[in-house]
């Protein structure tokens, strides 16, 4: 008797469960109209992406409505000139995260859909745009489209997955299988500490011979077998490489040092031991003491030809680092405020020695280790 029973109430639970969720489908209204209206670039208008003061563009629509009144989120689709949006070559999201109908596109983002829509370098060619309206699960592609022509500035139809220096200026030497691989920051855009000798460098996309050969004119990137010479003293430098625009940028790194908030000052200097990486292997630290309790915030200023920048932690407040993972310890650029953006001494550092080092180096997170050693 009690199993009939007990059968008997799931299957009247089931029987409202069921009709609950069909309750709750039949509420759900995503219908919804497709955009109607495309308003800016005008259809055919040139963009020239060699003009420097062209930083950004905005595209704007007339807004999709939806028929319970609610909100229509949006999406900016690209094809190429003769082609569809079947299989668009770039999407971007609104701005808003979807909710406005506009959405401001930055130089560097048409550059990518330039490429990406077969436009070569120094050319111009055209593409096209649609926008997608969306509620729930209903999609609906505008029937309409706009034309943009783009002009596009130096920079490589083919953009390679990893780019490695090497030459006898460099701490790989010329051995090519011990080039130095660059951070990839984003797509075509390269970065790298690293120290340069007298000797030459250039850069390749492969650690073997018969790779694609990148080198330096003046403030230019150009493919080709012509090695840049540098002469004097070994110096340390951060290379950045858009391989989109065909740009390079040298800086000069002096040092980097560990900054305390409470004493608002630099208590150690790190140095560069090479393959991207600076330490100090002892350096004494004492947290402050406030009425509170000891202050143990600090994080990093690294000295440039060009001045002062800050790195710190993601997290503008932060707690100890005992038992965190692995991204508390990663290296941002941030501001120069005393106590934000700080990272936090472990508390068995007070009044020791400590070593720190900074790894700054391909393949991973910036990021930095402290560890007590007396």
């Amino acid at each position: 008797m009690k199993n009939i029973l007990l059968y008997c109430s799931m299957a009247i639970l089931a029987v409202l469960a069921v009709t609950s969720c069909k309750k709750d489908t039949r509420s759900l209204n995503s219908n919804i109209g497709s955009v109607s209206t495309l308003n800016l670039p005008e259809n055919g208008a040139n963009i020239d992406l060699k003009d420097t003061s062209v930083t950004a563009v905005q595209f704007t629509w007339e807004p999709a409505s939806a028929e319970d009144g609610g909100v229509v989120l949006y999406e900016i689709a690209f094809a190429k000139e003769g082609g569809d949006f079947s299989a668009p070559i770039y999407k971007v999201i609104s701005d808003g995260a979807g909710i406005q109908p506009r959405v401001t596109i930055t130089n560097k983002e048409l550059l990518k859909i330039a490429a990406f829509g077969g436009i070569e370098a120094l050319s111009s060619g055209k593409v096209k745009w649609t926008v997608i309206a969306s509620k729930g699960t209903n999609r609906k592609a505008s029937n309409v489209s706009s034309m943009i022509e783009l002009e596009r500035p130096a920079g490589f139809a083919e953009i390679p997955a990893n780019l490695y220096i090497t030459g006898s200026a460099t701490e790989g030497g010329e051995d090519i299988s011990k080039a130095i691989q660059l951070t990839q920051k984003e797509a075509g855009v390269f970065e790298m500490y690293t120290s340069l000798k007298a000797g030459t460098y250039w850069f390749t996309d492969q650690q073997t011979a018969g790779g694609k050969k990148y080198y330096v004119d003046g403030d230019q990137l150009k493919e080709g077998d012509n090695p840049v010479t540098v002469s004097g003293e070994a110096k340390t430098h951060r290379l950045n490489l858009d391989l989109n625009v065909a740009e390079f940028k040298s800086l000069e790194v002096q040092n980097m040092a560990v900054f305390m908030s409470a004493y608002n000052t630099e208590i150690g200097t790190l140095t560069y031991q090479g393959n991207g990486t600076w330490a100090i292997a002892s350096m004494p630290v004492e947290f402050y003491q406030f009425s509170w309790g000891r202050d143990e915030r600090y994080k990093f200023k690294l000295y440039t030809s060009a001045g002062v920048e800050w790195y710190g932690s993601a997290n503008q407040n932060n707690v100890a680092p005992a038992g965190q993972p692995a991204s508390y310890f990663y290296l941002l650029p941030t501001n120069d405020s005393q106590w934000d953006y700080t990272y936090k001494f472990d508390p068995s550092a007070d009044l020791h020695n400590v070593k720190v080092e900074v790894f700054m180096k391909a393949g991973d997170a910036y990021t930095h280790k402290v560890t007590v050693v007396n």
